[in-house]
């Protein structure tokens, strides 16, 4: 590109022409050279295990085969959701558990653009007229961190599926353990009574389909307590939507943090 184009594009392209320039494009897994700026290598792209139908109609978990409309798996039937539905884009394992780590832990924000993307298409069944709500983190937390990564990737997903975001319905009213390494009743007990919707968000929840957000979903335990207030609320359904999700059939533990 030569000095007169550059001079001839708009502000935002010059930016990004001289970001390009002076720091290359690096794969947010692997840090190998890639050609856009929120690209996976090849390498990483094809070590991502994507969800894809066939699938169970709740937790959205794939089949090995097709067994039919509406199928719902084993672990759906024997302990059925709190939630109506569960999307999600991948398993949290290999690249996927890195871009949710990144973006949680190493501050790589910019990540939840693709990330969000992503997720607007693997919930596009649900999000077109709901009310796009994130994982509310606890005031403190959120202080500390200085962003909330559910919330960075709600928006993204709502504005791409042209969903309401509603980031106030849902509030964090007390500070829980970190669920990391927490067995799943512990999870469960930890996050009891932990959340509560916002009273002058109330009319917003009446009736709507609901679409509650968070980067990964594993044991269900803060999703599954969110849910239970939005619908005593008055949310006709939630639906809920994650970047990754932990395989049942792998009982590893889950670097997670809520």
């Amino acid at each position: 590109m030569t000095v007169k184009t550059v001079v001839t594009l708009p502000v935002m392209a010059v930016g990004e022409y001289l970001l390009n320039a002076l720091l290359p494009r690096r794969c947010p897994c692997c840090d190998r050279g890639v050609a856009s700026g929120l690209g996976l290598c090849g390498t990483c792209w094809r070590q991502i295990r994507f969800l894809e139908r066939p699938w169970c109609q709740r937790m959205g978990t794939p089949f090995t085969h097709d067994v039919g409309e509406n199928a719902l798996s084993p672990r759906a039937i024997a302990d059925p959701p709190e939630f109506d539905r569960l999307r999600a884009v991948a398993f949290y394992s290999g690249p996927a558990k890195d871009l949710v780590l990144a973006l949680k832990f190493a501050r790589r924000r910019e990540l939840a653009e693709a990330m969000g993307i992503w997720m607007a298409r693997s919930g596009n069944e649900f999000l077109g007229d709901s009310l796009v709500i994130p994982v509310p983190l606890h005031w403190t937390r959120l202080w500390q961190r200085r962003f909330n990564q559910a919330a960075d990737l709600a928006r993204v997903a709502a504005d791409i599926s042209g969903a309401e975001y509603a980031p106030f319905v849902l509030k964090r009213t007390k500070r829980t353990q970190q669920q990391v390494g927490l067995p799943a009743k512990e999870r469960i007990r930890n996050v009891r009574r932990a959340f509560q919707v916002s009273g002058d968000q109330l009319q917003k929840l009446a009736g709507r389909r609901v679409v509650l957000v968070d980067d990964v979903y594993t044991t269900g335990s803060t999703v599954s307590a969110c849910t239970k207030v939005l619908k005593s609320a008055g949310a006709g359904t939630v639906d809920v939507l994650t970047f990754a999700l932990a395989d049942p059939a792998n009982h590893e533990d889950v670097d997670r943090s809520d």
